[in-house]
Parts: C-alpha cells; structure tokens; sequence
C-alpha cells in the first residue's frame, strides 16, 4: 500500500506514446516535477539517468521502477506511467517494460527511500494487480489499485 501523498492522479499517464526508455524517462521526469514547483524536470530526468547508469531499475514483469533522490524535493512523490507499448529497459528478466513507477525523494532521505522502494517492489510483484493495471481505464481507477 502506498502513502496516500504520493501519487494523485495527475501522476498518472496510460497507455503513454513513449517508444525508448530515455523517453519513459523524460515523461516520468515532468510527471515527478509538476508537483514540486521549484523544481525543472531536466535535473529530474538527469537524476533518473544518473541511478540507470549505475544498473537498470527494470524488475521482472515488465515493470520498472526508476528513482532517484535530489535535492530541494521536500517530500517523497511518485508518478505511474503505463506504455501503450512495451519498451527495452534492460529488465532482469530481459523482457520488455510496460508499467513504470518512478519515485523521487530529497536527497537525505535515505531510509525513507528505501523503504518505499521495497514496498513498491512488493506491490509490483503481484502479478494479478500488474494485470489489473494493464487493464484499467482511468487514472483514478490506476491510483485506487495502487492505493491498495
């Protein structure tokens, strides 16, 4: 189950255009960045990249879950984004990637970041709720689900 300020529905996009995952990337950057006025999605982007560098955050399932932790970000926010097309995000599982939860946190909240992290790598295993994910139609419907 996720804190209930971490994602609203307008941190939410389905069925998504974007065809790589430096795109996935940049959306999920300016989804992340809408909420926290002083910050540009740029330097989110850049952030998101820099944690990909370091080794792909594609899980199984075709799902990926990009974060990163920045500073000037007051509080922990999360955007979800569902491909209209599955993408190459160098998953473990080596297949493509199609639900993506991205997750920003300040910089020294490390624990915080963690722990949210494993939470959502809980709640992405459950196949079933992937599907369920897969199949709804709003973003509210998506956030209820994500809501638990």
């Amino acid at each position: 189950m996720l804190p209930d300020e971490l994602l609203s529905s307008a941190d939410i996009s389905l069925d998504n255009p974007a065809t790589s995952k430096k795109r996935v990337l940049e959306e999920a950057a300016s989804l992340l960045s809408h909420r926290q006025s002083s910050i540009d999605p740029e330097p989110v982007y850049e952030r998101l990249m820099e944690r990909e560098r370091l080794g792909s955050t594609g899980l199984t399932n075709g799902v990926a879950l990009p974060h990163a932790r920045m500073p000037g970000v007051e509080a922990a926010s999360g955007a979800f984004i569902r491909l209209a097309t599955p993408v190459d995000f160098d998953a473990m599982d080596d297949k493509p990637v199609d639900l993506i939860f991205s997750l920003l946190v300040p910089e020294e909240a490390t624990d915080e970041h963690l722990q949210l992290l494993a939470g959502l790598a809980r709640l992405f295993s459950d196949e079933q709720l992937c599907e369920r994910l897969r199949q709804t139609e709003t973003p509210e419907q998506a956030r209820a689900l994500l809501a638990g």
